[in-house]
């Protein structure tokens, strides 16, 4: 039973999604599409997106363009390109764990 307690640690702690420091005080939302599990953190003019589970490279091609569906559809705002400045996101481009957005709200 012992060895399986990191592994149950690893596994619980895996499926919780965090903000970047930046989106500290945002509203979470949870949303499913087309079978993806997403956490939005939607802050002002501004969302991060982050995916939930593996996926592998053949499965990664649609999840940009649902990314930024999960950012429009939890906002109500359109997105407008690919957030700047210190809500910059710092993962590689073609990330698909890992999205910032600037956001043009009505």
């Amino acid at each position: 039973m012992r060895s399986l307690l990191p592994l149950i640690l690893a596994l619980m702690l895996g499926a919780c999604a965090s903000p970047a420091p930046q989106f500290f005080g945002a509203a979470r939302h949870d949303v499913v599409l087309e079978g993806y599990r997403f956490t939005v953190f939607v802050k002002d003019d501004r969302a991060e997106v982050i995916r939930h589970g593996y996926l592998t490279r053949a499965r990664r091609d649609t999840v940009p363009a649902l990314m930024i569906r999960a950012a429009e559809q939890v906002s109500g705002c359109r997105v407008v390109g690919p957030a700047g400045g210190r809500f910059r996101s710092p993962s590689l481009p073609g990330d698909t764990g890992e999205a910032r957005f600037d956001l043009d709200c009505p």
